[in-house]
């Protein structure tokens, strides 16, 4: 199956520099998350990149598993990690090796859209949430536009692949279908394209 591990395992040390010009968007992100976090969780999060999420969120909960399927971005998230409650580890989020009902939350972030199978990642986030549980899934949209579509191009160029291009409705509904409750779908900017801050809730 493709995918975009190779560009990922490229720019792995480059990544965090490069997300340094949308650390508005994140805080606006964090801040969404961390009003519905608590001492008791016990949260997966699934594509941490570098840590752009992992380090604010993670003080806030019980324990925190963060994942990546690149090693190399996984690797430039444990260089700065100091958070005894962070576990880290290689994982697949269609394949994922965890019971289900296992956590509280589920958050995966900007990477829906860029992998091949979502609707796997979805159902494998629905098994392994407990009845009641949170996914976060802030998501960037498709973005019209000639300079937009030539940056795009541009990245397919380098080995980047976006699978699919969802705008902000198209994309809830997406959640929707996989059985779950959206409580919120809104736009947060960002200086690359549009952040559709999605959070919702598995079924009791």
């Amino acid at each position: 199956m493709e995918s975009n591990i190779k560009f990922w395992e490229r720019v792995a040390a480059l990544y965090g520099f490069f997300m340094k010009r949308n650390l508005s968007s994140y805080d606006i992100i964090s801040s969404k998350i961390l009003q519905c976090l608590n001492k008791d969780m016990k949260v997966l999060e699934l594509a941490c990149g570098s840590g752009q999420l992992t380090f604010c969120l993670a003080k806030q909960v019980k324990e925190w598993y963060a994942t990546d399927f690149s090693p190399a971005m996984l690797g430039e998230a444990k260089k700065q990690s100091t958070q005894k409650n962070i576990i880290f580890s290689v994982q697949d989020a269609t394949r994922l090796p965890y019971e289900e009902h296992s956590f509280d939350a589920v958050l995966i972030a900007n990477a829906l859209h860029i992998m091949p199978q979502p609707d796997l990642a979805l159902e494998e986030i629905f098994r392994v949430l407990k009845p009641g549980g949170l996914l976060f899934a802030p998501t960037f949209i498709w973005k019209s536009g000639v300079v937009f579509g030539v940056g795009a191009w541009l990245l397919q160029m380098f080995g980047f692949k976006v699978f699919h291009r969802w705008s902000q409705a198209e994309f809830a509904q997406f959640v929707e279908k996989k059985g779950f409750l959206v409580a919120e779908y809104s736009l947060v900017d960002s200086n690359i394209t549009p952040i559709c801050y999605l959070a919702a809730k598995k079924a009791v």
